[in-house]
């Protein structure tokens, strides 16, 4: 047993400090009021917690009532990843399509007028951008959330929004190191695994976070993801390699220098939760140099806080985790929940111009269509929209809505609209399910809207066969596109977001620019 520096309240406080819960409810539980008054020093929201921005601000005074420098935290990438606006979808077109226009300055405007919002409802922390360089097009849990497949542009864009959501007081954490592009498996579901050798990770993953550290984030959250030249045997959330070893170790020695704070991702995902459990996990990440711990995505209970406590305590005892590391893990938290309580809230907000429209103006711009010009007719009257729709991954949610139809049905009254799905196509076939959206159609023109068609056999096979019983029909893809189908209309929005939905439909209608509505 280890000979304790501090006193046995000193360590637990510390041990609360290093945690990021969640919870359930858009009101503070009395668990958690009394947690922070005991150490715990952050909170992390999701969409269930969130109602309307004036309700979000009631709760972060609430919080902040209790402790004035908590870190306030959220998932908030813009795009198809949105809590603010989990029930209408965002008014931020998302990564890829922001890596599509490739206008660092628009990047930079997005995200300081996401930041603006953030800080006006008393959101201190965001865990984005993802910095991830989406090399691998069968990527199912980045894709759209990446700026692109280029290291260089994602690195000047991860740069650009670090800047622009930081310039509003709102604390950037760059994401998923050390990059979960190249993965064919998302981490809330298995272990991925990265066989790139150390000098693709260098000039490809390394890339982005080094332009983010660069640019001053002040924090990086860790990928659960295996990468054998790196660490045969740990994940990097829990190794020490790539925690201390790689993205610590000093710039001259050849690591990325970084001092700021280590966030770790959600530690009860599979990649994690199956083969450690989260109180091992949790210990062996802070022992591998991380500071805080994300938990609460799906464990949001005081239980859960209690046991992760317990089990750092423990560590610390028993000799499993240095005393003096929860310590320094402790302090960082500490340290940018104070940088917040100087700099951030909405106190910053009112220091920021409102960018109204910036995010559909965004979208917009990212608009591909195919092929471009006069030869395209659009819609003089109804449509019928049928939504190709995949299985959507945890990270994006199944509640946020996507797609054109309310957006176009707003544009042309009368639109109808149906959603077909994986099931859908097994029960009938790929020929009944097109018969049916034919039948449905009666005789309007058709919109098939599609996410991500290169990964979902069933889908490319039903557009397909849509595309020869009517190649006047309209194809929306609106995630990673690949080469649009020979002849037919194809838009590509580089995004599911409400705005990105927005701007094809105005394409789809023939809606003169002049004649668009700001968001």
């Amino acid at each position: 047993m280890t000979t304790l520096t501090h006193d046995a309240a000193t360590l637990t406080r510390d041990a609360l400090t290093v945690l990021q819960p969640g919870f359930t409810g858009t009101t503070a539980p009395d668990w958690l009021l009394r947690r922070l008054g005991e150490g715990l020093a952050s909170v992390g929201l999701f969409g269930r917690n969130i109602a309307t921005p004036e309700q979000l601000a009631a709760l972060t005074a609430q919080l902040r009532a209790e402790r004035d420098d908590v870190l306030v935290a959220i998932d908030e990438e813009g795009g198809d990843v949105t809590r603010l606006e989990v029930r209408t979808g965002s008014s931020f077109p998302g990564n890829l399509a922001l890596g599509a226009v490739d206008d660092p300055e628009l990047t930079r405007a997005v995200a300081r007028e996401l930041g603006r919002r953030l800080a006006e409802c008393g959101v201190n922390l965001n865990w984005a951008p993802s910095a991830d360089v989406n090399s691998n097009p069968d990527n199912p849990v980045i894709g759209v959330r990446s700026f692109g497949a280029e290291p260089q542009l994602v690195a000047r864009h991860t740069a650009a929004y670090v800047e622009g959501l930081q310039s509003a007081g709102v604390a950037a954490c760059t994401k998923h190191f050390p990059g979960h592009g190249d993965t064919a498996v998302d981490s809330h579901h298995a272990l991925p695994r990265i066989d790139a050798g150390l000098d693709t990770l260098a000039a490809r993953e390394l890339v982005p976070f080094r332009a983010a550290i660069a640019a001053g984030t002040k924090a990086v959250m860790s990928a659960h993801i295996l990468l054998p030249a790196l660490d045969p045997d740990l994940p990097a959330t829990l190794s020490p390699a790539a925690l201390h070893g790689l993205l610590r170790r000093p710039v001259a020695d050849g690591g990325l220098g970084f001092d700021g704070l280590i966030v770790t991702d959600g530690m009860e995902m599979r990649a994690i939760a199956d083969a450690y459990g989260i109180e091992r996990g949790s210990v062996l990440a802070i022992a591998a140099g991380a500071d805080a711990i994300c938990v609460g995505g799906g464990l949001a209970d005081e239980d859960t806080v209690l046991r992760l406590r317990d089990a750092l305590v423990t560590a610390v005892t028993e000799g499993r985790l240095a005393e003096e590391r929860l310590a320094e893990a402790a302090e960082r938290v500490r340290a940018l929940g104070e940088w917040t309580r100087r700099s951030g809230g909405p106190r910053a907000a009112h220091g920021v111009e409102p960018a109204a429209g910036v995010g559909l103006a965004a979208a917009r711009r990212a608009l591909r269509v195919t092929p471009a010009g006069p030869s395209y007719e659009p819609l003089t009257g109804p449509a019928y929209v049928a939504s190709l729709t995949p299985v959507a991954n945890i990270a994006v949610g199944e509640e946020t809505p996507w797609g054109v139809a309310g957006e176009l049905a707003r544009l042309r009254p009368g639109t109808g609209t149906a959603t077909y799905g994986q099931r859908d196509a097994e029960a009938r076939g790929v020929p009944g399910l097109v018969e049916n959206m034919l039948d449905a159609a009666a005789g309007r023109r058709i919109v098939a809207v599609v996410r991500d068609v290169h990964r979902h056999p069933w889908m490319a096979d039903a557009l397909d066969a849509l595309l020869t019983a009517r190649p006047e029909t309209v194809v929306v893809e609106m995630g990673v596109p690949q080469a649009p189908p020979a002849g037919a209309p194809h838009i590509a929005t580089h995004g599911a977001a409400r705005v990105c939905g927005r701007a094809a439909a105005e394409v789809i209608a023939g809606v003169a620019a002049d004649d668009r509505p700001g968001d």
